[in-house]
């Protein structure tokens, strides 16, 4: 998700929800205490330099039960960030502490926002030397003109 699409989403909601996209739900009382622009440059296993740009929004759990961030309160938050920082419309980055930080891409499905689990993956496939998956093949799809097949009245068998 985009920051343009969340800032387009938050003024038709009544209260800010994320959920983990294991159903676990962040404790209704997190705090967003960072939103910022984060720029990664870096080279990959095949050596092409490359750059990528996210925004990043930190969620944290206090003791303060009572806490609620509100769409207008977030929007706020979004568009003082977007002034000071000078932030770009990127796709959204959220990290939230479990057994470590994690990071999560960010998704909508209509009530509330759901984290996403990132994974990675490699950006240089042609240069790491990891084969290529073989397409799986039925049995019933090979022809006896491969030569491969043996006819029970053949003799080969």
């Amino acid at each position: 998700m985009y920051l343009s699409e969340i800032k387009k989403i938050l003024p038709t909601l009544e209260n800010v929800a994320f959920q983990l996209e294991n159903g676990q739900w962040v404790p209704e009382h997190f705090h967003v205490t960072e939103v910022g622009q984060i720029t990664k440059t870096f080279i990959d296993c095949g050596g092409v330099v490359r750059h990528e740009t996210a925004v990043n929004f930190q969620l944290w759990n206090a003791d303060d039960f009572e806490h609620r961030l509100k769409p207008a309160k977030l929007s706020h938050i979004i568009s003082l960030s977007e002034d000071k920082l000078g932030m770009e419309d990127a796709v959204i980055e959220v990290e939230y502490q479990s057994e470590t930080i994690g990071k999560y891409d960010l998704e909508f499905n209509g009530t509330h926002f759901i984290l996403k689990n990132k994974t990675t993956a490699c950006l240089a496939q042609d240069a790491c030397g990891i084969p290529t998956a073989k397409q799986p093949m039925k049995l019933t799809d090979l022809s006896s003109s491969t030569g491969n097949s043996c006819d029970p009245n053949s003799g080969c068998c």
